[in-house]
């Protein structure tokens, strides 16, 4: 029988490795590294064999033309590569992800599954840093943060708990890591519903997200520049109460936000807290531990890492 051994809830940000020459809150930075540092450390004392990293996609892997809610890579996964993250093939284990598609179907979670996935930073950055150096094979989940409408907060919890009860039935005595990575509360320079744009860059972004398969190149510099010419909007206040939340193992409350009001307390970046919330309850929404929180406006999000350890009744 195959056991969760460690949960891990990660900010991602390529502006961290592009433009750390740029960052005017150098100890906040620094206090961000420590925490991954931290998490690496406690992922390989934890001496998994698979990590699961639960992700977003921020158009370079899936586009208007088919997202699913739910996807999960079941054979090779690939990088893009973007701004300094992992690229091309990653270690896989197709025979345990494959497995792992058929037992969350059997529970109730209709995974869409993909043979040749490529993820992004959504990914790519834990992959970068909290796995750094650690020889572990990856199962990439990638939820639909971003392409309205989005799945329910009890959706992803739901996908957490049969996670968890997958991985409980899978053979070999696998040790599993659950990464999460994304938020923490951000906003972000496109439009909130992509059925709706505003203005020339949405309409520019919304056109790429349409057509950028197979070329999304060609869109990412214009792209950048809307990125990194955005004003950081950032709410501490909510993210300090959510890592108060994970450190109490209270985080289930979140469950009964709705997408308007999860934006209106974090921006339309923190819909990307589903995958921590999806973490969470795949260790059983078990009290954990915050490593680091820094509001990080040279990288337009607040930026948190946490630790959770399953709960000694699993």
């Amino acid at each position: 029988m195959s056991r969760i051994v460690l949960g891990v809830g990660a900010s991602h940000s390529t502006l961290m490795n592009t433009h750390w020459d740029k960052v005017v809150h150098t100890e906040r930075a620094e206090r961000f590294r420590a925490g991954l540092d931290a998490a690496r450390d406690a992922v390989a004392a934890a001496e998994p064999d698979v990590a699961v990293i639960i992700g977003s996609n921020h158009f370079r892997g899936f586009y208007l033309d088919l997202i699913p809610a739910f996807t999960l890579g079941v054979g090779e996964v690939i990088g893009a590569g973007e701004a300094g993250t992992p690229e091309g093939p990653q270690k896989a284990d197709p025979a345990f992800a494959q497995a792992l598609a058929s037992e969350l179907t059997d529970r109730g979670t209709e995974v869409a599954i993909s043979a040749r996935l490529q993820i992004d930073h959504g990914q790519t950055h834990a992959i970068q840093y909290v796995l750094r150096d650690v020889n572990v094979a990856v199962v990439p989940v990638v939820i639909n943060v971003f392409a309205a409408p989005l799945p329910r907060l009890d959706r992803c919890a739901e996908l957490g708990r049969n996670l968890a009860a997958a991985i409980a039935e899978m053979p070999g005595d696998r040790r599993v890591a659950v990464i999460a990575s994304g938020g923490m509360s951000h906003q972000l320079p496109w439009p909130s519903d992509w059925r709706d744009p505003h203005g020339d860059d949405e309409e520019f972004l919304v056109e790429a997200w349409l057509n950028g398969r197979g070329d999304w190149q060609r869109y990412n510099d214009r792209r950048r520049e809307i990125i990194t010419a955005a004003r950081p909007l950032i709410f501490p206040e909510f993210d300090e109460r959510f890592l108060s939340a994970l450190e109490a193992g209270e985080l289930a409350g979140y469950l009964d936000l709705d997408t308007a009001e999860l934006e209106r307390l974090a921006g339309n970046g923190g819909q990307e807290m589903r995958t921590w919330l999806t973490m969470a309850s795949a260790l059983g929404f078990a009290p954990g531990r915050k490593l680091a929180y820094a509001e990080m406006p040279e990288w337009l999000t607040g930026m948190g890492v946490a630790l959770i350890e399953p709960a000694l009744s699993s």
